[in-house]
C-alpha cells in the first residue's frame, strides 16, 4: 500500500473503534434476544464486524508499522464503554416501557449502520490511495447491506406489512 497521510491514519483508528463498538454492540443484543433468527442476525452482524475490525487493523499496522492496540484503549471490556451501556439502557427502557426490546435494538443497530455508512463513505472520498478508497467502498457497500437486512427484520417484527421491500399485501386486497 502506497503511504498514507496521517489524517488517514487516524480515519483508520476511528473504524477501528467504530467496528469494535459496532461488534460489541451486536454481540450484547446477541445474548439479550430471545427470538432464535433475531439472535442469529444479531450473530452474524458482529461476525461481519469483527472480519471489518481485521480489515482495519492490518491496514492500519502496514501504514503505521505499528499495532493498532498502541493507539486503541482495550484495557477495559466494550460492553462497559459509556456508548454500549447507553444504548443498552435504551433496549432495557424500551422494555420497561412495554414496547418491543428487539425492536428497539433492531433501531439502535440501523443508526449505527447509518452512521457507519456515511463514516466510511467521507473516508473513502477523504484519501487519495485507490487500495485505501477500494477497502473503504467495500465497506460501505458491506454496511449498507447491515442496514438493508436490519430494516427488513424491523419490518417483519414490527408486522409493517412489509418484507424485503416487497409489500405482503395490496390495499386493493388482491395479492
Amino acid at each position: 500500500m502506497a503511504e498514507i497521510s496521517s489524517e488517514i491514519a487516524e480515519v483508520i483508528k476511528e473504524s477501528i473503534e467504530l467496528e469494535l463498538n459496532g461488534k460489541a454492540f451486536f454481540d450484547h443484543v446477541a445474548d439479550a434476544t430471545h427470538n432464535e433468527l433475531g439472535k442469529k442476525m444479531f450473530q452474524k452482524l458482529a461476525s461481519d464486524e469483527a472480519q471489518h475490525l481485521k480489515v482495519f487493523s492490518d491496514m492500519f499496522t502496514k501504514s503505521v508499522g505499528e499495532d493498532w492496540k498502541k493507539h486503541v484503549d482495550t484495557s477495559k471490556p466494550r460492553d462497559e464503554s459509556p456508548m454500549i451501556v447507553a444504548l443498552a439502557k435504551r433496549v432495557e427502557n424500551a422494555a420497561k416501557a412495554g414496547r418491543s426490546s428487539e425492536l428497539e435494538a433492531i433501531s439502535i443497530g440501523m443508526e449505527l449502520e447509518r452512521k457507519a455508512i456515511d463514516f466510511f463513505d467521507r473516508a473513502s472520498k477523504s484519501t487519495t490511495d485507490p487500495k485505501a478508497r477500494g477497502i473503504f467502498d467495500r465497506i460501505t457497500e458491506e454496511e449498507k447491506s447491515h442496514y438493508d437486512l436490519l430494516q427488513a427484520q424491523y419490518d417483519y417484527v414490527s408486522k409493517s406489512g412489509y418484507w424485503f421491500d416487497i409489500a405482503e399485501f395490496r390495499m386493493d386486497s388482491k395479492y
